[in-house]
């Protein structure tokens, strides 16, 4: 899923702001904007979302596709 510094126009379940992380800038996960990458492409891992963040990711995904 996309991150963005931008602050979105929807809120939940198209996005959800990332928290509690070291972050330079205030930032947001766009749920509706899944991407795939090569692992190539990916640089130094910035952080990790908690369990709960992570659970309203998926949550918000399963709410966008109708499971």
């Amino acid at each position: 899923m996309a991150v963005t510094s931008q602050q979105p126009r929807a809120g939940y379940p198209f996005s959800v702001e990332l928290e509690g992380l070291d972050l330079p800038k205030r930032s947001w996960v766009r749920i509706t904007q899944i991407r795939v990458l090569s692992v190539q492409r990916l640089g130094a891992r910035l952080g990790s979302v908690s369990g709960r963040q992570l659970g309203l990711l998926v949550a918000g995904l399963n709410e966008i596709i109708g499971d």
